[in-house]
């Protein structure tokens, strides 16, 4: 594995942002040290056992996949987190807002990918500079777990063409896949220790293979947006306030949860789920919205 990156005071230098916007992606990039990250990991698959049949509205897996930072208190502590924003606002700026959080897991020996795409396709939010995705590892993120590929540069051109594919082992909701063949030479393996995290553009072409690996592979990717950027899909969106301020208001603001599941906050994440389900499955010629994130 690469070495961690070295940040000035916490930050990214120059150099590391001019090499986030030539090349679509910056990694590996130490935000939580590595006894913090295991504590996290412990946190969050106590979490799982403590909700796995709790009597939640949906499964457990909606919620870990689709905005986690609503109903699970740390999430939205973590991708508040001091570190992780500093880095963040390299990219973006001084004012960041969530916009969604989720956690990508690969169990052990299981074929399960993520076919080669780009995140922006489908959220209704255009083609924007404005929003950055972090993937914080939880645990090692190496090429026999099934660490993410991406095509350097391929953030400089358009959204490509995407098929649907609603394969089975695809983690994606709609299976898609951008329809251009991407050589193996092409792609950059994104290995991570536990707490390390890489940054990547919404246009950047990116996917990951099976977890060959004895450990499940654990990532948590927050996507943060600058406050300016809009839904064009004519739907209410939202956004949790991270650092800075929000004078645009073009996302209903959304408060850290209180506790694990409160009813007001499972609530709220049934009200975005249904309309992120709208922009997301939009010209689908199959699938259901209702289970895209399981």
């Amino acid at each position: 594995m690469l070495d961690s990156l070295t940040l000035a005071g916490g930050r990214l230098s120059e150099a590391q942002k001019a090499q986030y916007w030539d090349q679509g992606f910056l990694f590996p990039i130490r935000a939580i040290p590595e006894d913090e990250t295991a504590a996290l990991r412990a946190e969050f698959e106590a979490l799982e056992r403590e909700w796995l049949d709790n009597g939640l509205p949906q499964p457990l897996n909606t919620y870990k996949r689709l905005n986690a930072h609503t109903v699970m208190p740390m999430v939205a502590r973590t991708a508040r987190d001091a570190r992780v924003l500093d880095v963040v606002e390299g990219v973006l700026g001084p004012d960041i807002m969530i916009y969604s959080a989720e956690f990508f897991i690969k169990e052990p020996r299981t074929k399960h990918i993520v076919s080669m795409h780009q995140d922006l396709t489908y959220w209704g939010l255009g083609a924007i500079d404005g929003l950055v995705t972090a993937w914080l590892a939880l645990s090692p993120a190496t090429v026999e777990s099934g660490c993410m590929d991406f095509v350097r540069a391929s953030h400089k051109n358009a959204i490509q063409p995407h098929q649907d594919t609603y394969a089975e082992d695809n983690l994606l909701s709609r299976g898609q896949e951008i329809e251009v063949d991407v050589a193996p030479e092409d792609k950059v393996n994104i290995a991570l220790r536990p707490g390390e995290m890489s940054l990547h553009h919404g246009l950047t072409i990116h996917g990951s293979g099976p977890n060959a690996s004895d450990d499940r592979r654990i990532g948590m990717v927050i996507r943060y947006i600058r406050p300016d950027m809009a839904q064009e899909e004519g739907h209410e969106d939202h956004a949790m306030l991270a650092r800075g301020a929000d004078r645009h208001g073009n996302f209903t603001p959304v408060a850290p949860p209180r506790e694990n599941f409160a009813p007001e906050a499972v609530a709220l994440h049934e009200r975005i789920r249904l309309q992120q389900a709208a922009v997301m499955m939009k010209g689908a010629k199959s699938g259901s919205a209702a289970g895209m994130y399981d």
